[in-house]
């Protein structure tokens, strides 16, 4: 009984955004990005990670919430935004952004990771957070309008069990495709050079606008109370959600490039 209760409360404490894209989200994403990396950035990536893939690496950053020790990574894991924002002022509330955030922190890792003297751990681990934190930033609600919680207030039934528009996104849609995430990039990862050219030229605030956007579309979407999802709300979002893990893969891929250069 004090198990449960335990459990209960460990359950209750979690931050809002517990997760995002699952572990089958992450590495689709990290397969897709070590698939267009330059042979440079490629040896540089596996010096720091040794014989853990990209795809895999892109998990240890929710692995390790389970450790106290990390707690102070959870606001890492999303960015939130006033409502209604379109992409001028957006911009603008990016530069007045000094909180702990996904955005914040994407930029911190960024610095860090292209500094010549940073002990070898301490690349690692910030090579698989930014590898984690590009994922979770493609995932729509990981970039919410203020005041939603990023859908995990909006109750839905999924194939009627119980859920929220969070769950959904992070892991439902994908897990429900019932492919390995090896198929499933091979499935999606379906690119010319031109279109990979003009994502990775798109600044970091565009992809977060991109998301934000989605997201606000998202909760409006759901007009009644507990709507019951499944076959169709599928069909309607499988697009966005497959070019949303393939965007994340393409500006991972060179973003990584960039830094190893």
């Amino acid at each position: 009984m004090l198990v449960k209760v335990i459990a209960s409360i460990a359950t209750v404490l979690l931050p809002v955004y517990s997760f995002a894209w699952g572990l089958l989200g992450h590495r689709i994403i990290g397969e897709i990005a070590e698939s267009y990396l330059t042979a440079k950035a490629k040896m540089e990536v596996h010096k720091l990670l040794g014989t853990e893939s990209v795809a895999i690496a892109g998990n240890w950053a929710d692995f390790v919430r389970s450790d106290s020790t990390y707690r102070y990574l959870d606001p890492w894991h999303y960015v939130n935004f006033p409502q209604g924002l379109n992409y001028d002022a957006f911009k603008q509330t990016l530069k007045k952004d000094t909180a702990t955030d996904a955005y914040t922190k994407i930029n911190f890792l960024v610095a860090e990771l292209k500094k010549k003297n940073l002990a070898k751990e301490k690349q690692r681990m910030y090579l698989r957070l930014l590898i984690h934190l590009v994922g979770d930033i493609h995932e729509p609600l990981h970039v919410s309008p203020e005041g939603t919680r990023g859908g995990n207030e909006i109750k839905v039934q999924w194939f009627g069990s119980q859920t929220n528009l969070h769950t959904i996104w992070d892991s439902n849609l994908i897990d429900d495709q019932k492919l390995s995430y090896t198929e499933y990039t091979s499935y999606i990862n379906h690119t010319t050079f031109n279109e990979r050219k003009r994502l990775q030229a798109d600044p970091l605030s565009k992809w977060l606008f991109e998301s934000y956007t989605i997201a606000q579309q998202l909760h409006d979407e759901i007009i009644e109370d507990n709507p019951r999802l499944g076959y169709r709300y599928n069909y309607d979002h499988l697009q966005t959600l497959n070019q949303q893990l393939l965007k994340g893969g393409v500006r991972l891929a060179g973003l990584l490039n960039q830094i190893f250069k």
